[in-house]
């Protein structure tokens, strides 16, 4: 008999489980709610919200409603985004994530005291990446953002600097950033850098490999666009190269080999607990002669 074991701490993390309460509480209240871009990135969650109601838009679509409500999800936006919803008489339910807020507050705060001077602040984060767009808007567009070492480039080591970090990015990769610029800042310019990493996401890495490295398979369970996602499916299969990446329990169509005796199923932070639960249910199933 295969044993199958749910990782306890893969999941939803606070402030996704903080944007789908949001969501769901709105909706029933309304028979329709928009929704900033995707609340979480799992097709399957989006789905289920779906029929309750919830209707995805983008900022093209964002641009051109007025008089309804729209729910902004955990990644946090940019000061913009609130000014338009002002003005167009826009109910906006905020879930931004509370350590994306507190982060988009110091960001502000900072770039308020540095306006006047050659200061340069940079973020270590994905270009593009909702969370890196709003705090991006805290600066008036100026940050630069940094998503590896040859991005270095892109900044004046004889300026002072001031670097944050996207709450999802790893430890390891913010710590490769500054002993880069380290070597690389010139004498006399100052450089204060602050860790700004969410620890509820960090200390996943550690624990999934954990986790991966007492068992014999290991399925990974996240959306295809989850980039939490793919940082820990990478985590794992280090740990365990028996890992597989699946979306749904559905993709799981033979029977496992005689030697797999532990099965576990982990996933990022964007996983529901109820799709880790079906994938369980069904290696259960194939697997029960």
């Amino acid at each position: 008999m295969i044993e199958v074991t749910i990782d306890s701490d893969s999941g939803f993390c606070f402030g996704v489980v903080n944007a789908i309460q949001s969501a769901e509480r709105e909706l029933l209240l309304t028979p329709e709610l928009y929704c900033l871009g995707d609340l979480v990135h799992n097709n399957l969650e989006m789905e289920r919200l779906k029929l309750l109601g919830l209707r995805t838009i983008d900022h093209d679509e964002f641009a051109h409603l007025n008089n309804c409500t729209v729910l902004l999800r955990a990644h946090g936006e940019p000061p913009s985004t609130y000014q338009y919803g002002q003005r167009n008489r826009i109910t906006i339910i905020d879930a931004t994530c509370p350590v994306v807020l507190q982060l988009q507050r110091r960001i502000y705060q900072c770039y308020k005291h540095t306006i006047d001077s050659d200061t340069q602040l940079i973020i270590y984060g994905k270009k593009g990446h909702a969370e890196v767009n709003g705090l991006v808007g805290q600066t008036n567009g100026t940050a630069i953002v940094i998503e590896n070492p040859d991005d270095l480039n892109n900044i004046d080591f004889n300026k002072d600097i001031i670097l944050f970090s996207q709450t999802t990015k790893s430890l390891a990769g913010f710590g490769q950033i500054v002993e880069a610029i380290n070597r690389r800042i010139q004498t006399g310019v100052q450089f204060n850098y602050y860790d700004t990493i969410c620890r509820q996401v960090a200390n996943r890495l550690p624990n999934i490999q954990q986790f991966a490295s007492r068992h014999d398979l290991i399925y990974f369970v996240a959306g295809e666009k989850s980039s939490n996602g793919k940082l820990l499916f990478n985590a794992c299969k280090k740990a365990n190269p028996r890992t597989v990446f699946i979306t749904q329990a559905s993709e799981i169509i033979t029977p496992l080999p005689d030697e797999i005796q532990t099965v576990g199923i982990c996933g990022a932070t964007s996983t529901p607990k109820w799709l880790m639960e079906e994938v369980a249910e069904r290696i259960k199933l194939m697997n029960s002669n």
